[in-house]
């Protein structure tokens, strides 16, 4: 209950702080690529449940090949183009700390164990995209990033999120959001 409450008024707080500078990035984009500032795409979230994911977009098709834009670099970097994920946690599709919802294909296909993490509300931030915060970066140096997502990355990320499942906490959520303010990594204890 205290992790539904802290959700839902941190949500809120979060939006009507950050709510004007969401609005001038939307615009920005809006006018840029002119394409809606506001990318929605299917995750899966609790349960196995499908809802839609809010983002800034950071991505436009030039030539017939999507690209990250300019501005979209520096909102990825920052992580400013996951802000109106503000809007999941308030209308309770997300949580501040679990899981990152992943497209169809991936966690509603997870069998036995595994699907212990389905019991989770996605998160905005956990130990395993805390762990892989340079996703992008990583996958765009390997050869075959479709492969080493499927049989390296995305094993271990249920592998962590398998334990924050097992001794998640109030306080270690604190912890996690913590260290993604700070943008550092977690003890290794939470990575196990």
């Amino acid at each position: 209950m205290a992790k539904k409450i802290f959700d839902t008024s941190f949500a809120l707080i979060g939006i009507l702080l950050l709510g004007c500078f969401i609005f001038i990035f939307f615009l920005l984009i809006c006018v840029t690529t002119g394409k809606n500032g506001i990318f929605r795409q299917t995750r899966i979230g609790q349960h196995g449940r499908k809802f839609t994911i809010f983002k800034l977009r950071t991505m436009d098709t030039v030539e017939g090949k999507l690209q990250v834009t300019k501005l979209g670099r520096i909102l990825r970097k920052y992580k400013i183009d996951e802000l109106p994920q503000l809007y999941n946690v308030l209308i309770g599709d997300m949580s501040f700390v679990g899981p990152r919802p992943d497209l169809p294909g991936y966690y509603d296909l997870l069998q036995g164990a595994d699907r212990e993490i389905l019991k989770l509300k996605p998160g905005l931030t956990g130990p395993a995209s805390l762990k892989y915060s340079q996703e992008d970066e990583l996958l765009a140096s390997i050869d075959d990033p479709v492969y080493y997502n499927n049989t390296i990355l995305f094993p271990d990320k249920v592998r962590i999120n398998l334990n924050y499942q097992k001794h998640r906490t109030f306080w270690l959520d604190i912890k996690l959001i913590w260290y993604t303010i700070l943008g550092k990594q977690p003890a290794q204890e939470y990575l196990r």
